[in-house]
Protein backbone atom coordinates (compact mmCIF):
# COMPACT_ATOMS: atom_id res chain seq x y z
CA UNK A 1 0.00 0.00 0.00
CA UNK A 2 1.19 3.52 -0.76
CA UNK A 3 2.32 5.56 2.18
CA UNK A 4 2.80 9.21 2.92
CA UNK A 5 1.08 12.08 4.66
CA UNK A 6 -0.86 13.03 1.51
CA UNK A 7 -2.00 9.53 0.59
CA UNK A 8 -5.78 9.04 0.64
CA UNK A 9 -7.44 5.63 0.57
CA UNK A 10 -9.76 5.38 -2.47
CA UNK A 11 -13.48 5.11 -1.80
CA UNK A 12 -14.79 1.59 -1.30
CA UNK A 13 -16.70 1.29 -4.61
CA UNK A 14 -13.64 2.53 -6.48
CA UNK A 15 -11.45 -0.04 -4.71
CA UNK A 16 -13.96 -2.73 -5.69
CA UNK A 17 -13.91 -1.62 -9.32
CA UNK A 18 -17.58 -0.60 -9.32
CA UNK A 19 -17.59 3.19 -9.66
CA UNK A 20 -15.46 5.75 -11.46
CA UNK A 21 -16.17 8.82 -9.34
CA UNK A 22 -14.51 11.23 -11.77
CA UNK A 23 -16.91 10.16 -14.53
CA UNK A 24 -19.85 10.17 -12.14
CA UNK A 25 -19.08 13.77 -11.17
CA UNK A 26 -19.05 14.77 -14.84
CA UNK A 27 -22.43 13.12 -15.32
CA UNK A 28 -23.90 14.95 -12.34
CA UNK A 29 -22.81 18.43 -13.41
CA UNK A 30 -24.35 17.84 -16.85
CA UNK A 31 -27.76 18.09 -15.20
CA UNK A 32 -29.21 15.39 -17.47
CA UNK A 33 -30.59 11.96 -16.61
CA UNK A 34 -28.12 9.10 -17.13
CA UNK A 35 -28.77 6.26 -19.53
CA UNK A 36 -27.13 3.55 -17.44
CA UNK A 37 -26.23 0.45 -19.47
CA UNK A 38 -24.90 -2.70 -17.84
CA UNK A 39 -24.21 -6.19 -19.19
CA UNK A 40 -23.87 -9.52 -17.40
CA UNK A 41 -23.08 -13.00 -18.69
CA UNK A 42 -26.77 -13.59 -19.42
CA UNK A 43 -28.58 -10.28 -19.79
CA UNK A 44 -28.42 -6.61 -20.74
CA UNK A 45 -30.09 -3.89 -18.66
CA UNK A 46 -30.78 -0.23 -19.33
CA UNK A 47 -32.03 2.37 -16.87
CA UNK A 48 -32.78 6.06 -16.99
CA UNK A 49 -31.48 7.42 -13.69
CA UNK A 50 -31.99 10.88 -12.20
CA UNK A 51 -29.70 12.13 -9.43
CA UNK A 52 -31.58 13.34 -6.36
CA UNK A 53 -30.29 14.75 -3.05
CA UNK A 54 -31.31 11.52 -1.30
CA UNK A 55 -29.70 9.33 -3.98
CA UNK A 56 -30.21 8.10 -7.52
CA UNK A 57 -33.77 7.51 -8.69
CA UNK A 58 -34.57 5.09 -11.54
CA UNK A 59 -37.40 6.51 -13.62
CA UNK A 60 -37.40 3.97 -16.49
CA UNK A 61 -36.01 0.45 -16.78
CA UNK A 62 -35.68 -2.30 -19.40
CA UNK A 63 -34.07 -5.73 -19.16
CA UNK A 64 -33.36 -8.06 -22.08
CA UNK A 65 -35.40 -10.85 -20.43
CA UNK A 66 -38.48 -8.64 -20.89
CA UNK A 67 -38.17 -9.01 -24.66
CA UNK A 68 -39.95 -12.35 -24.40
CA UNK A 69 -43.15 -10.34 -23.79
CA UNK A 70 -42.90 -9.30 -27.45
CA UNK A 71 -42.10 -12.78 -28.72
CA UNK A 72 -38.28 -12.64 -28.63
CA UNK A 73 -36.82 -16.16 -28.81
CA UNK A 74 -33.16 -15.32 -29.38
CA UNK A 75 -30.32 -14.97 -26.90
CA UNK A 76 -30.79 -12.27 -24.26
CA UNK A 77 -27.18 -11.08 -24.29
CA UNK A 78 -26.30 -10.62 -27.97
CA UNK A 79 -26.19 -7.44 -30.06
CA UNK A 80 -29.78 -7.67 -31.41
CA UNK A 81 -31.11 -8.17 -27.87
CA UNK A 82 -29.06 -5.21 -26.64
CA UNK A 83 -30.55 -2.98 -29.35
CA UNK A 84 -34.11 -4.07 -28.59
CA UNK A 85 -33.53 -3.48 -24.87
CA UNK A 86 -32.43 0.06 -25.67
CA UNK A 87 -35.51 0.51 -27.83
CA UNK A 88 -37.72 -0.55 -24.92
CA UNK A 89 -35.94 1.80 -22.54
CA UNK A 90 -36.20 4.71 -24.97
CA UNK A 91 -39.96 4.36 -25.36
CA UNK A 92 -40.50 3.91 -21.62
CA UNK A 93 -38.50 7.08 -20.97
CA UNK A 94 -40.65 9.01 -23.46
CA UNK A 95 -43.78 7.75 -21.70
CA UNK A 96 -42.41 9.25 -18.49
CA UNK A 97 -41.96 12.58 -20.24
CA UNK A 98 -38.16 12.37 -20.49
CA UNK A 99 -36.51 12.85 -23.86
CA UNK A 100 -32.79 13.37 -23.20
CA UNK A 101 -29.95 11.67 -21.35
CA UNK A 102 -26.19 11.12 -21.25
CA UNK A 103 -24.72 7.65 -21.70
CA UNK A 104 -23.23 5.93 -18.65
CA UNK A 105 -21.50 2.61 -19.43
CA UNK A 106 -19.81 2.38 -16.05
CA UNK A 107 -16.54 0.45 -16.16
CA UNK A 108 -17.29 -1.24 -19.51
CA UNK A 109 -14.60 -0.50 -22.06
CA UNK A 110 -15.81 1.86 -24.83
CA UNK A 111 -15.02 -0.52 -27.70
CA UNK A 112 -16.39 0.44 -31.11
CA UNK A 113 -19.52 -1.57 -31.93
CA UNK A 114 -19.87 -2.99 -28.40
CA UNK A 115 -23.24 -4.18 -27.14
CA UNK A 116 -23.52 -1.22 -24.76
CA UNK A 117 -23.57 1.01 -27.84
CA UNK A 118 -26.23 -1.19 -29.44
CA UNK A 119 -28.40 -0.25 -26.43
CA UNK A 120 -27.61 3.40 -27.12
CA UNK A 121 -28.64 3.00 -30.77
CA UNK A 122 -31.96 1.45 -29.75
CA UNK A 123 -32.72 4.24 -27.28
CA UNK A 124 -31.88 6.92 -29.86
CA UNK A 125 -34.05 5.23 -32.50
CA UNK A 126 -36.95 5.31 -30.03
CA UNK A 127 -36.58 9.09 -29.82
CA UNK A 128 -34.31 9.65 -26.81
CA UNK A 129 -31.75 12.42 -27.37
CA UNK A 130 -28.28 11.24 -26.31
CA UNK A 131 -24.97 12.78 -27.46
CA UNK A 132 -22.78 10.24 -29.31
CA UNK A 133 -20.48 9.77 -32.28
CA UNK A 134 -21.67 7.69 -35.22
CA UNK A 135 -18.35 5.82 -35.38
CA UNK A 136 -18.94 4.01 -32.06
CA UNK A 137 -22.21 2.33 -33.09
CA UNK A 138 -22.43 -1.30 -34.25
CA UNK A 139 -23.03 -1.84 -37.94
CA UNK A 140 -26.64 -2.34 -38.99
CA UNK A 141 -26.04 -5.96 -40.03
CA UNK A 142 -24.73 -6.79 -36.53
CA UNK A 143 -27.73 -5.10 -34.92
CA UNK A 144 -30.02 -7.30 -37.03
CA UNK A 145 -28.00 -10.42 -36.18
CA UNK A 146 -26.90 -11.16 -39.73
CA UNK A 147 -23.44 -12.20 -38.52
CA UNK A 148 -25.05 -14.79 -36.25
CA UNK A 149 -27.23 -16.10 -39.07
CA UNK A 150 -24.26 -16.45 -41.41
CA UNK A 151 -22.20 -18.29 -38.81
CA UNK A 152 -25.09 -20.65 -38.03
CA UNK A 153 -25.64 -21.44 -41.70
CA UNK A 154 -21.93 -22.13 -42.24
CA UNK A 155 -21.64 -24.28 -39.11
CA UNK A 156 -24.72 -26.31 -40.00
CA UNK A 157 -23.17 -27.23 -43.34
CA UNK A 158 -19.87 -28.22 -41.74
CA UNK A 159 -20.88 -29.87 -38.46
CA UNK A 160 -24.58 -30.26 -37.68
CA UNK A 161 -23.91 -31.77 -34.26
CA UNK A 162 -21.89 -28.72 -33.21
CA UNK A 163 -24.55 -26.49 -34.76
CA UNK A 164 -27.24 -28.09 -32.60
CA UNK A 165 -25.06 -27.82 -29.50
CA UNK A 166 -24.21 -24.16 -29.99
CA UNK A 167 -27.71 -23.05 -30.91
CA UNK A 168 -29.65 -25.42 -28.67
CA UNK A 169 -31.45 -22.60 -26.85
CA UNK A 170 -32.64 -21.10 -30.16
CA UNK A 171 -33.79 -24.48 -31.45
CA UNK A 172 -35.53 -25.39 -28.17
CA UNK A 173 -37.62 -22.22 -28.55
CA UNK A 174 -38.49 -23.06 -32.14
CA UNK A 175 -36.26 -20.41 -33.71
CA UNK A 176 -33.84 -21.23 -36.51
CA UNK A 177 -30.73 -19.06 -35.95
CA UNK A 178 -30.48 -18.56 -39.72
CA UNK A 179 -33.75 -16.65 -39.51
CA UNK A 180 -32.62 -14.35 -36.69
CA UNK A 181 -32.58 -11.12 -38.79
CA UNK A 182 -36.20 -11.61 -39.84
CA UNK A 183 -37.18 -12.50 -36.27
CA UNK A 184 -35.41 -9.36 -35.03
CA UNK A 185 -37.37 -7.17 -37.43
CA UNK A 186 -40.64 -8.80 -36.36
CA UNK A 187 -40.00 -8.19 -32.65
CA UNK A 188 -38.80 -4.64 -33.33
CA UNK A 189 -42.04 -3.93 -35.21
CA UNK A 190 -44.12 -5.26 -32.32
CA UNK A 191 -42.31 -3.05 -29.81
CA UNK A 192 -42.66 0.04 -32.00
CA UNK A 193 -46.36 -0.56 -32.66
CA UNK A 194 -47.10 -1.20 -28.98
CA UNK A 195 -45.39 1.94 -27.69
CA UNK A 196 -46.51 4.13 -30.59
CA UNK A 197 -50.11 3.47 -29.54
CA UNK A 198 -49.30 4.27 -25.90
CA UNK A 199 -47.54 7.51 -26.85
CA UNK A 200 -50.44 8.54 -29.10
CA UNK A 201 -52.93 7.88 -26.30
CA UNK A 202 -50.76 9.89 -23.90
CA UNK A 203 -50.60 12.82 -26.34
CA UNK A 204 -54.38 12.79 -26.84
CA UNK A 205 -55.21 12.54 -23.14
CA UNK A 206 -56.50 15.86 -21.68
CA UNK A 207 -54.01 17.57 -19.39
CA UNK A 208 -55.05 18.04 -15.80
Amino acid sequence: MARGSRYRVPLRRRREGKTNYYKRFRFLISGRPRLVVRRTCRHVTAQLVVAKPHGDETVAFAGSWQLSEFGWRGDSNNTPAAYLTGLLLGYRALLRGLNEAVLDIGLHRPVKGARVFAVLKGAVDAGLEVPYGEEILPEEERIRGEHIARFAESLKGENEEEYRRRFSKYLDKGLSPEGLPEHFEEVKRRIMEHYSKLLEARAEAPSV
